[in-house]
């Protein structure tokens, strides 16, 4: 829905929306430069017009002249005419729509869904937004997360989108970033002596014996005590599963991260 706000300069602080008044609802969309607004003063066809935003922010307006228009709200825009017209018109009531919407603008970046700039076309939730895109099968969303004006927002993707969790899906606004990663880059490969060597994907509380059961377990050639964990920026740790499994050492089951490679060597015979 296009907003639409008239504002009268006898009672300025009485908001109209669609021709009912509304106070209760604040209308959230800020005007930016390459914006079409329709300016209508009623009674007064000659001043009503249709203009574009100026890379500069400003419109043009008959008998006012230049007006910055980007950075308020076409209720605030309303409200800053009408007493700019109270110079030229007898108590004008004015109404501001916005025709042509290119001010609205989210970032999706990240590699997991594909990246763009998206326009919002009226208020539009994460959910919806996300709803877009079909599947989340290649996409990380434990690690997603809104960036709004240099701040992460706390906004769970996964319980959103995978579990129905609608506690939490904000209304997106203009010039949010969507980072959602590749999920390549949460993979943990588990080879050597196991029964099935694999990747997977980290989680929250992943452990190094969650791995090696994942993979079936070590074959019976396995260096028990002889696990290699190769982490990315980090000393290679070995850890000694023998003495986990059977010794119940718990100090043994370290927690994985992103990227770990778990090499399983064999032993000497």
């Amino acid at each position: 829905m296009v907003p639409i706000w008239a504002v009268s300069a006898e009672n300025p602080e009485q908001s109209m929306k669609n021709g009912k008044v509304d106070n209760a609802q604040e209308q959230e969309y800020v005007i930016g430069d390459g914006d079409g607004l329709m300016i209508s003063v009623w009674g007064v066809p000659e001043l009503s017009v249709g203009v574009a935003v100026r890379p500069d922010g400003k419109i043009t307006l008959p008998a006012i002249g230049d007006i910055t228009a980007s950075g308020y709200t076409p209720m605030k825009l309303a409200e800053k005419l009408t007493e700019k017209l109270k110079e030229v018109v007898k108590a004008p009531i004015v109404t501001v729509t916005v025709s042509g919407i290119t001010n609205n603008k989210v970032y999706v970046i990240g590699g997991g869904v594909p990246p763009g700039i998206n326009v919002l076309i009226g208020r539009t939730t994460l959910l919806k937004f996300m709803a877009r895109f079909g599947s989340y099968k290649g996409a990380d969303l434990n690690r997603a997360y809104i960036m709004r004006d240099g701040k992460k927002l706390d906004v769970n993707f996964y319980d959103l989108l995978i579990k129905g969790d609608l506690s939490n899906d904000p209304l997106l606004k203009a010039e949010d970033i969507i980072y959602v990663p590749d999920i390549e880059a949460n993979k943990i490969y588990i080879m050597g002596a196991v029964n099935a060597p694999k990747f997977t994907y980290h989680r929250e509380g992943y452990k190094i014996l969650d791995a090696i059961l994942e993979a079936g377990g070590m074959t019976k050639f396995a260096s028990e005590n002889s696990v290699l964990v190769q982490r990315k920026g980090s000393a290679t740790v070995t850890v000694r599963v023998k003495d986990l499994m059977k010794d119940g050492d718990l100090s043994q089951n370290i927690y994985l991260m992103p990227g770990d490679f778990i090499i399983v060597k064999e032993g000497i015979f």
